[in-house]
């Protein structure tokens, strides 16, 4: 089984350069299960219904999101759906341990149409981040009640030590555990000893000719000035940046791990 992740989505840059590469990217490695982060889709900050019906249009399974979630307002109503519905605001995904109450879920079980059964998580770290639960004693708690063997967790955070901390946490637990939110890749892509798939930041999909995907003449003038001013999402030199998984479905062990980015 073929699993795909594609990472953070920045703006209108990184929405195009995912539309140009996941086609083929899908047909050539005969992907099977296709997840993509959209938290910063809508003008590098949050996202909206529409953009989801977008990246559910080029073949998301599952959209997962991070800290900048609630950024648009109009997503809040479209990701309150049942619990027990496969429609496709049931299928975007915020932090499973934000508050009870909190709009929307962190976790969607589904089945692929060969009959697959798989799960995807969200979960976000508290290293440097909002205020949230513990993710380690939340993923004990997701892990209880997922029956499919195929397990993807995107791992929202900052700190790299305590992502590396749940990956040898959850190691044979799970499928793959994929980083999202600092929108660097990093070089550290590997299977862990028990079967879990591990790289600490797989990166944005967005414009690389700026800083984290913001103009970098704004970023600039807030390091050297410390004056406030409103971020705009960059467009230059976009990549899109992905990882790419091998696992067996009937174990969820994954095999082989390899790290994508492509641009124009």
């Amino acid at each position: 089984m073929n699993i795909l992740f594609v990472g953070d989505v920045f703006g209108s840059a990184g929405r195009h350069i995912v539309r140009e590469h996941l086609p083929h990217v899908l047909e050539t490695n005969a992907v099977d299960l296709l997840v993509i982060n959209g938290e910063n889709a809508a003008g590098g900050f949050g996202i909206t219904p529409s953009i989801a019906e977008e990246l559910f249009d080029l073949g998301a399974h599952v959209i997962t999101t991070g800290n900048h979630i609630w950024d648009k307002r109009e997503i809040f109503e479209y990701m309150t759906v049942p619990a027990d519905s496969h429609a496709r605001g049931r299928r975007v995904l915020r932090p499973a341990n934000y508050a009870v109450g909190t709009p929307g879920f962190g976790v969607y079980q589904g089945e692929l149409p060969t009959g697959q059964p798989y799960a995807v998580m969200n979960l976000q770290c508290r290293v440097f981040m909002s205020s949230c639960d513990d993710p380690f004693r939340k993923a004990d708690e997701l892990l209880s009640k997922i029956t499919a063997k195929v397990i993807l967790l995107d791992l929202h955070g900052e700190a790299t030590s305590e992502k590396v901390a749940l990956g040898w946490y959850l190691d044979g637990r799970i499928t793959a555990l994929l980083g999202t939110h600092t929108h660097i890749p990093t070089a550290d892509e590997r299977v862990l000893p028990n079967g879990t798939a591990y790289q600490t930041d797989v990166g944005m999909s967005g414009p690389y000719d700026s800083v984290i995907g913001v103009e970098k003449e704004l970023v600039l003038a807030r390091f050297l000035t410390g004056m406030p001013g409103k971020f705009e999402p960059a467009k230059g030199n976009p990549k899109m940046c992905a990882a790419l998984i091998n696992c067996d479905g009937a174990t969820g062990r994954a095999h082989h791990i390899q790290r994508i980015m492509l641009g124009e």
